[in-house]
């Protein structure tokens, strides 16, 4: 792509303003940025919602700026200061962006999504358009290669994004090879993804726990033999009752992947069903307080880590346990659709089962 050629690009006025299909300057890479030819762009299952301004925590670019969070596409171009990253080279794309300074608590930001408070502002207006047009612009900490996997088309790839935050959340809890994890929420689209990759991840037993039975015995099935599914019936101590019993008499870590959940029961049933020094991973969003037992804590020794997104060796990692066949990806199946036919995509995210992942290709 030659320089002042011209894309195909979606241009959010603000969350809940006008969303247009527009032509404009292709991005300049400038340093340490990589401009990325997009091949295929998941949408997250609430993209509808964000795009309607509905969802008021999120801090947006000020004034029109291109949406979309993860990708799959090719490099075409580096700028100066990118010393590994190659043009052609095939490339997983990441929103989450940190500020690479050597300070205590450096800034982050989703490109193309949100921003948060401080110097995260400060960042997003640097890096303001995401990954929805025919060509991205991304810093160079946020792109990843993507090699040696010639079997998955650039929609299959796509889908990671659904496997990489919960894969932050289980390097947070440490999760190693022969322990048992119960994941809490494991009928929503991030929880079954967790629960494929705990067996991926080598634990002798994953529990799969949710309220729709259905869904998680599916996610069971697509797990495999070490994954058990549990019901939950909404009530703290039979739940944690079952879930030790699943577990062969408590679980080493248990991660809480609840969607913006009105009542903790489930959490707090998941953090009773842990052995002597159990590690409780908390990733989702909760509406509800969450009343916690000091006295249960200390007794038990129980870890408590929250957790947001993911470490910057997340998605190498993620890509090798994809590339030597041990998470298999292919339970959950991309639904396609054409660049142009966004609004119809978001729509369709919004329905899709929690075994489907809408992806845009341009």
């Amino acid at each position: 792509m030659m320089n002042g050629g011209v894309m195909k690009a979606w241009r959010l006025e603000r969350p809940g303003g006008k969303l247009t299909l527009v032509d404009v300057a292709v991005p300049a890479v400038r340093a340490g940025s990589v401009l990325v030819r997009m091949e295929a762009i998941p949408l997250l299952s609430y993209f509808k919602q964000y795009l309607e301004g509905k969802l008021l925590h999120y801090k947006s670019p000020q004034g029109p700026f291109t949406p979309g969070t993860n990708g799959v596409g090719i490099i075409e171009a580096v700028g100066r200061d990118v010393w590994h990253l190659k043009p052609g080279t095939r490339v997983v794309l990441s929103p989450h962006f940190v500020a690479r300074e050597n300070v205590d608590e450096p800034a982050q930001i989703l490109i193309g999504l949100s921003a948060f408070d401080g110097v995260s502002l400060d960042i997003q207006s640097a890096w303001p358009d995401g990954t929805l047009a025919e060509f991205a612009l991304m810093p160079a900490s946020s792109v990843t290669p993507a090699e040696n996997l010639d079997g998955f088309d650039a929609t299959r790839l796509a889908v990671l994004n659904r496997f990489i935050v919960p894969f932050g959340g289980l390097l947070r809890g440490r999760l190693a090879s022969g322990e048992t994890l119960i994941v809490n929420g494991a009928t929503g689209a991030y929880g079954i993804a967790a629960v494929l990759l705990g067996v991926a991840m080598g634990a002798a037993r994953v529990i799969a726990a949710g309220r729709n039975e259905a869904v998680s015995d599916a996610v069971a099935r697509a797990g495999g033999r070490r994954v058990v599914p549990v019901k939950l019936s909404g009530n703290v101590q039979p739940d944690a009752a079952a879930l030790r019993s699943a577990a062969g008499g408590g679980a080493q870590v248990a991660f809480d992947m609840v969607g913006r959940a009105n009542d903790a029961s489930a959490t707090l049933a998941a953090l009773h069903s842990l052995r002597r020094g159990g590690r409780l991973v908390l990733m989702g969003s909760m509406t509800a307080p969450l009343a916690l037992s000091y006295n249960d804590i200390v007794l038990n020794d129980w870890e408590i880590l929250g957790q947001f997104m993911y470490p910057s060796d997340a998605y190498p990692q993620l890509l090798n346990l994809t590339r030597t066949g041990l998470l298999d990806i292919m339970p959950i199946r991309p639904l396609s659709f054409p660049l142009e036919a966004l609004e119809e995509a978001a729509v369709a995210a919004a329905k899709a089962s929690k075994f489907e992942c809408v992806v845009l290709q341009p």
